[in-house]
């Protein structure tokens, strides 16, 4: 499909709104090329910063001779230079994103899977728009599709339609997917990470985080939940399917809804305070909320 072809999930329209808004990380970022966001690099390509004592061994050309022949000192000249962002979405494609899903219409209207699909096609269009680099990993069974970063048109095109194909498979590997990524990207950037956040292992999940941490990647988690997961519907009866090979269960929702309500509160508030305890931007994406309103009110808060 072409860059400007009629997508399913992209519509270019509604977003025009946000295009005067930039993606835009809190923190210096590593890149390829000559961009608008601060580096981490000091390498003397940009806007002087400050002098730094010279140490044996290092690169004479940068050295300030105007300094060492007024002070007899040998200072380097340093330089805050501009880089490209490097950004890869990760998608949760796991069976249980299905949910709210039209009945009978798999990735039907309404489930957190079509959420992330909008949030994500939203976000690669307007990364790569920004002559950015933007790529994808679709973690399910572990680490499935794989897009390293790129920033042409072509590229950008290619991620959209990986968004609009994906599938889910009934298993959740969530930590191994993450721990396979890490070994693919090899420069630091930011790591926006679209997920329900429903595995068996959290401990797991955000171990494998705390090595992008580790490597100074920026961690962004968007927690995506879907209403009727926040509160039980209405009703005398119900049989509850497990998504992910869970089997079922009967119940009258008044007679589990406290109990339920209190443990998927806590889940939300597991889910929050491991990220935020291991320096991630944590952000709860509730599907009730329109991603477009979702997606202004991130932007607006990072818009460099």
């Amino acid at each position: 499909m072409s860059p400007t072809a009629a997508r399913p999930f992209l519509d270019l329209r509604a977003l025009a709104p946000l295009s005067r808004l930039r993606f835009a990380p809190r923190h210096r970022i590593e890149g390829s090329y000559s961009g608008k966001h601060q580096s981490r690099s000091q390498s003397g390509a940009g806007e002087f910063a400050d002098y730094r004592e010279y140490a044996a061994g290092e690169d004479l050309r940068r050295l300030d001779w105007k300094v060492l022949a007024r002070t007899g000192r040998a200072y380097l000249r340093l330089y805050q230079d501009e880089t490209n962002l490097v950004c890869t979405l990760v998608v949760d494609a796991s069976e249980s994103m299905r949910f709210g899903a039209a009945p009978g219409i798999r990735g039907g209207h309404g489930s957190k899977l079509e959420y992330v699909q909008l949030v994500a096609s939203a976000l690669g269009h307007l990364i790569g728009r920004q002559q950015d680099q933007v790529g994808l990993a679709v973690i399910a069974d572990g680490l499935g599709r794989f897009l390293p970063p790129g920033g042409t048109p072509g590229h950008v095109a290619r991620l959209l339609d990986e968004i609009e194909n994906l599938q889910t498979a009934p298993v959740t590997r969530l930590g191994q997917g993450l721990r396979d990524l890490y070994r693919h990207l090899t420069r630091r950037g930011v790591l926006v990470i679209l997920s329900d956040f429903l595995v068996d292992n959290l401990d797991d999940v955000f171990g494998a985080l705390r090595l992008f941490r580790h490597r100074q990647f920026e961690v962004i988690v968007l927690h995506v939940v879907h209403p009727d997961e926040e509160r039980l519907p209405d009703g005398r009866a119900y049989r509850f399917v497990g998504l992910e090979n869970d089997g079922s269960v009967e119940a009258s929702p008044h007679e589990v809804r406290a109990l339920y309500q209190q443990r998927f509160e806590a889940h939300v508030a597991e889910v929050r305070s491991l990220a935020l305890s291991i320096g991630c931007d944590y952000r709860l994406a509730r599907t009730a909320i329109p991603y477009l309103q979702t997606l202004s009110d991130f932007l607006v808060e990072r818009s460099g």
